[in-house]
């Protein structure tokens, strides 16, 4: 190693703990934070990144990566990786790093009420600020890494994705949806409907049973936590997982599945080999994860692919009856697929079937490439939301709240983000059909609510491997080839479109 390489290290993990107080702070403003705090902490969370920026954009830096030499190919990566982030930040002014930062959460704070009381005016002149800074962050990475601006956004994400790429795949998938939606209601329609069960559903036995089977899965809470939030997420660091979901006695789908998705998420980072404290790639770029697509993967394996399939229903229906009693039948494994896996044309993307589900992601990805691009203006979002939606679904969001408002994505400065999700989907059912080629006995250890099989197949195929591969390399790494959405489009055929 030489002495530049081993002082570029030294430099690049103290950026990532600077980024880990600000995960712990972004866990805290959705959890725990009461509402007074919000101002102060949008000034902390400015600090920590103009911190952060001005370590990675220091002169020693470009020095340092101009003399370091690296032994090795995950020396070789690590410090492609410390490039590709340099050459980033160094587009980016620290004075519009904070002032992003600033922004994004002041407009994240004000749309908590505008969502509630679906009032998008209010919302509106702190989101066309976010939106103002977005595009001259878009427009000074395009010119510092010759990206179209959207694609230099997305590339933040998602390393080595473009929308040239992306927009095939969507409008394929759309043209499939056109004739499979019909299909797959007339099919569910002549079935018998799914019995609900009762409830209610006292929150603290959802609590402890979330616990239990996000346990059994593998989830290791000495280095987790599982709290309340508005929206579920996962967020911390590696070696403190802080992931989140939100009860109704009403109902104890949406915290069940919930964290089952989050779990797949805190996986990933616990099986990366920036994971392992004091480890060669702890805090190393290296070492974290391989993108949002491949994250979004991991999480919907678990939830989609492994704990909705008929195998794993079998034995979450046993849990499900033991945790909240009643009539035995609306547990079974039929049943449950039935409630599951219902097919529906809905405004809430969070909500949203796996076949309908993309036609969520295409409607975003094109309206927030639009507005970076200047195409669409933020006062005219609602109208084009309503438009688009109808277009893809057939049917016209009836306020803002279940339109625009409904995700905190682009309030949060997030753009570029949402083809990962369904990216994400369909890696997942390419990982999926790979891990069974390789597992030939993996129905049958669902079955029985074993899913450390496909949890051990994924940490030696997708997580060790850390950011070492771009998000198509990682999938010819795991599967053999390299996004295949043929496997997403076999596997909803498979699930909703066989009667």
């Amino acid at each position: 190693m030489t002495d530049a390489y081993a002082r570029l290290k030294r430099r690049f993990a103290r950026i990532a703990t600077l980024g880990e107080a600000q995960a712990v702070l972004h866990w805290d403003a959705a959890a725990m934070m009461p509402p007074g705090g919000a101002a102060a902490r949008g000034e902390q969370l400015a600090a920590l990144a103009g911190l952060g920026h001005e370590l990675l954009t220091a002169p020693a830096v470009a020095d340092d990566l101009a003399a370091a030499e690296a032994a090795g190919a995950w020396d070789a990566a690590n410090l492609a990786l410390m490039r590709r982030a340099h050459a980033r930040a160094a587009a980016l002014p620290t004075a519009l790093v904070e002032a992003s930062a600033r922004a994004n959460s002041a407009c994240e704070t004000v749309w908590r009420g505008a969502k509630a009381g679906s009032d998008f005016a209010l919302v509106r002149p702190a989101l066309e600020e976010v939106v103002r800074l977005q595009r001259e962050t878009a427009r000074a990475l395009s010119a510092a890494l010759g990206l179209a601006p959207y694609d230099a956004l997305m590339e933040g994400y998602q390393r080595g994705v473009r929308a040239a790429e992306v927009e095939p795949v969507f409008a394929a998938y759309e043209a499939f949806l056109r004739d499979a939606l019909p299909r797959a209601e007339a099919i569910q329609a002549a079935k018998p409907a799914p019995v609900a069960p009762r409830g209610p559903f006292p929150v603290a036995a959802q609590r402890a049973l979330c616990r239990r089977l996000s346990e059994r899965i593998g989830l290791d809470y000495a280095h987790a936590r599982l709290d309340e939030s508005l929206h579920p997420f996962c967020g911390g660091t590696p070696s403190d997982i802080r992931i989140t979901t939100f009860y109704s006695e009403e109902g104890f789908e949406k915290s069940l599945l919930g964290v089952l998705h989050e779990t797949g998420h805190a996986l990933y980072e616990r099986g990366l080999p920036g994971a392992v404290p004091g480890g060669a790639w702890a805090r190393q770029p290296v070492g974290e994860s391989a993108g949002m697509a491949a994250h979004e993967s991991q999480s919907l394996i678990i939830e989609m692919q492994a704990c909705r399939s008929d195998a794993f229903l079998a034995f979450l229906g046993g849990e499900l009856h033991r945790a909240f009693g009643g009539d035995a039948q609306p547990y079974g494994a039929a049943n449950l697929g039935r409630l599951w896996r219902r097919v529906g044309r809905g405004f809430i993307r969070v909500d949203a079937d796996e076949l309908t589900y993309p036609a969520h992601v295409i409607l975003r990805f094109r309206l927030e490439r639009a507005m970076i691009e200047g195409a669409l203006e933020v006062a005219d979002l609602p109208g084009a939301w309503n438009e688009g939606f109808s277009g893809l679904l057939g049917i016209a969001p009836p306020d803002d709240a279940r339109g625009c408002l409904q995700d905190i994505h682009w309030h949060d400065g997030a753009f570029g983000y949402f083809p990962s999700y369904t990216l994400g989907a369909m890696a997942a059912a390419q990982l999926m059909r790979a891990a069974r080629r390789d597992i030939p006995a993996l129905d049958g250890e669902m079955a029985r609510g074993e899913l450390l099989p496909l949890v051990a197949w994924l940490r030696e195929r997708v997580h060790a491997q850390g950011a070492r591969l771009g998000f198509q390399d990682l999938l010819r790494h795991a599967t053999g080839k390299p996004l295949d959405p043929g496997d997403f489009v076999e596997h909803v055929t498979a699930r909703y479109l066989v009667g």
